[in-house]
C-alpha cells in the first residue's frame, strides 16, 4: 500500500535526539502509528509499545526507573502509541527523559483530555508537542500534484481525509462506518461519567445536521433529551477526542454583535457524512453549502497548524443577520472567508456593519476555483 508523506516527518526527523520527547496527539486512525514506523523504519534499535496491550500497561503503570532501563535496555529510540491509557505516563516519560540522555522518546496519544493534563506539568520544557489530522490537501497535492488534489476534491468533501480512506477508495463506505463507530469514541467512552453513549451518539447526529449554523445548546438538549449543562460536557469531551472542534463567534465592538453564540464543525467531513449516513454525490445533496464550508476551514485549520500560521478564529454575525462565515486574527489584523460552492456567487461583499466597526479588511471569497492558493504553502 501506498503511503502519503505527512507534513509532520520532516519536522519530527529535524526534532530527533535534542534532549526533548515528541509528543503526537490526534484523533484514532489519522496515521500517528504510521508516521513513527516511518520514521524509524531504517533506524537501529527501535523499541515499540503499544499502551493498547495490557502487558505493556502493566510495565509502564508507575513504573521505578531501574524497570524502565530493564525495559528499554539498549534501545535508542522508544515509540510509546496510544500513552493516554497509561495512569501517570508523564512521570514515566519523565524518568526516561531526566535520567536516559540517550533515548529519543516518541509519544502519541488519541486524547487530550487524558494525555496532555498528565504530560504538560511534569514534562514542562522536556518535550516538543504537534498535532496530526487526517490528510490535509496539501499533502494529497505534495503526492499527487494539481490535478490529483483537483481530482480528489468531491471525494474528500465527501468521504473526508483519514488515511485509511484516502488509500482505499474502492470501499469508502464500510472504513468510515467502523471509524466513525464506538472505535473512534473508545478513549471517550472510557472517560469517567460517561455513562450515556446512546446520548453520544444523538448528540453527534444533530451537530452534524447544524454543521455551519449556530447551535444553541438548550435547544439541542431539547431535541436529544438531555440537560444543557449534559450537552455542553459531552461537546467538550468530542473537542478532546478530536472528534468536532467549535468556533467562537467574534464580538468586540457593536452592540448587535451575537457575543456567546458558536459554531461546530467537524475535523473531518466523511467522519460528519457517516454520522448521518449520507454518502450521495454531490449533485444529490441539499448540504453542499455546509460541507463546503466545514472542508475549508478544517483544511484551513491544518494549513495554518502545520505552517505554523498563529491566529485566532471566529466568525462573525448580528441581530440583523449580517455575517461573515469565517474570520482569522493575526498581529492585530483579521482575515475574511466567505465559503461558496457557486463560482458564480461570487459578488458578495463585506457587511458595512463590519467595516465601520472594524475598518477595511482582507476579504476572500472561497470557491472550488481559488481554494488552493489558500491551503497550500507558497
Amino acid at each position: 500500500m501506498k503511503f502519503i508523506r505527512r507534513r509532520l516527518h520532516d519536522v519530527i526527523e529535524d526534532k530527533l535526539f535534542k534532549g526533548k520527547a515528541i509528543i503526537i496527539i490526534g484523533a484514532r486512525q489519522v496515521g500517528k502509528s504510521t508516521l513513527f514506523r516511518q520514521i524509524t523504519e531504517n533506524k537501529e534499535n527501535v523499541l515499540s509499545l503499544n499502551c493498547d496491550d495490557p502487558s505493556v500497561r502493566q510495565l509502564l503503570q508507575n513504573a521505578n526507573l531501574n524497570t524502565l532501563k530493564q525495559l528499554i535496555g539498549n534501545s535508542k529510540i522508544v515509540v510509546v502509541d496510544e500513552a493516554q491509557r497509561i495512569m501517570g505516563i508523564g512521570l514515566t516519560l519523565k524518568l526516561i527523559t531526566d535520567n536516559m540522555p540517550d533515548v529519543q522518546l516518541l509519544v502519541s496519544g488519541s486524547s487530550s483530555f487524558q494525555l496532555q493534563g498528565q504530560l504538560n506539568e511534569p514534562l514542562t520544557g522536556r518535550k516538543f508537542e504537534y498535532h496530526l489530522y487526517p490528510i490535509s490537501t496539501e499533502e494529497i497535492f505534495n503526492d499527487t500534484g494539481l490535478l490529483g488534489a483537483v481530482q480528489s476534491l468531491e471525494n474528500r468533501m465527501i468521504f473526508g481525509s483519514y488515511p485509511d480512506v484516502v488509500n482505499n477508495m474502492e470501499n469508502p463506505h464500510d472504513i468510515l462506518m467502523n471509524l466513525s463507530g464506538s472505535y473512534m469514541y473508545q478513549d471517550l467512552l472510557s472517560l469517567e461519567g460517561i455513562r450515556k453513549p446512546a446520548i453520544i451518539e444523538k448528540l453527534l447526529v444533530a451537530l452534524a445536521l447544524q454543521v455551519g449554523s449556530e447551535i444553541s445548546f438548550s435547544e439541542i438538549s431539547q431535541t436529544i433529551g438531555t440537560d444543557s449543562k449534559t450537552v455542553e460536557k459531552y461537546i467538550d469531551l468530542l473537542e478532546k477526542c478530536y472528534i468536532v472542534f467549535r468556533m467562537p463567534a467574534l464580538s468586540r465592538n457593536l452592540r448587535n454583535e451575537l457575543k456567546k453564540s458558536k459554531k461546530i464543525y467537524f475535523y473531518d467531513n466523511g467522519i460528519r457524512n457517516s454520522i448521518i449516513q449520507n454518502f450521495n454525490p454531490l449533485s444529490m445533496r441539499n448540504d453542499v453549502g455546509a460541507l463546503w464550508e466545514n472542508f475549508f476551514i478544517s483544511e484551513r485549520l491544518k494549513f495554518n497548524h502545520y505552517n505554523r500560521n498563529y491566529c485566532n478564529t471566529y466568525f462573525w454575525r448580528t441581530t440583523e443577520q449580517h455575517e461573515i462565515d469565517y474570520v482569522e486574527e493575526s498581529n492585530g489584523k483579521f482575515t475574511l472567508f466567505e465559503m461558496k460552492w457557486n463560482p458564480k456567487k461570487t459578488n458578495v461583499t463585506v457587511p458595512k456593519s463590519f467595516t465601520k466597526a472594524y475598518g477595511e479588511q482582507e476579504f476572500h471569497v472561497i470557491t472550488p476555483d481559488n481554494y488552493l492558493q489558500f491551503l497550500l504553502h507558497k
